[in-house]
């Protein structure tokens, strides 16, 4: 008799555990979902034309702002993956890391 108590008492413990386990999980495993293009140009384009005004003066600012007004285009054409390109392009030239989610 006392076998199966311990033995109830155990079980007990380990559905608890096993339910405050798969709770954690399910939290931890929330993510948020991905960006479509159509969000990402957006993203993008304010990143890139916040970066342009910080970098004005820098060598390469003319051939991202020529890159910018390209990505633009491409996004307003719905062709997003030639635009996001082009965005990351023009960010890498003025040293500046494109965001990605």
């Amino acid at each position: 008799m006392a076998l199966r108590a311990n033995i109830s008492g155990i079980s007990r413990i380990v559905l608890v555990a096993v339910g405050i386990i798969t709770a954690s999980i399910n939290q931890s495993l929330a993510i948020e979902p991905i960006p479509t293009r159509t969000e990402l140009c957006g993203k993008l384009q304010l990143q890139t034309q916040h970066a342009i005004s910080e970098h004005a003066e820098a060598k390469r600012a003319a051939k991202a702002k020529a890159l910018q007004k390209q990505a633009t285009q491409f996004c307003a054409a719905n062709k997003q993956a030639q635009g996001i390109r082009a965005y990351a392009q023009a960010l890498k030239l003025l040293g500046v890391q494109p965001i990605t989610e």
